[in-house]
């Protein structure tokens, strides 16, 4: 199955959220996130897209991992407007 149909992001990326969530790591389930929100925003899933960046806004900020934050609000921006 291609990586870009509906069922692609998450049987390739919600396991590595789980597996990321089990080990405490944080900085990986926030960038699973956003990789997340981006897939589901090219195949025309925005709510999905909308709901998986501001996840992955939510960690950043908690994280003060700044450096991801303007990349992910311009990702969630384009995905409201779609």
């Amino acid at each position: 199955m291609p990586a870009c149909s509906p069922a692609g992001p998450n049987r390739a990326t919600l396991p590595a959220i789980a597996l990321a969530d089990e080990l405490g790591m944080r900085p990986l389930q926030a960038h699973c996130r956003r990789g997340l929100g981006t897939l589901y925003a090219k195949i025309g899933q925005q709510e999905q897209a909308r709901t998986a960046l501001a996840t992955a806004i939510a960690m950043y900020q908690s994280m003060a991992m700044t450096f991801w934050l303007p990349q992910t609000e311009a990702a969630l921006a384009q995905a409201d407007k779609g």
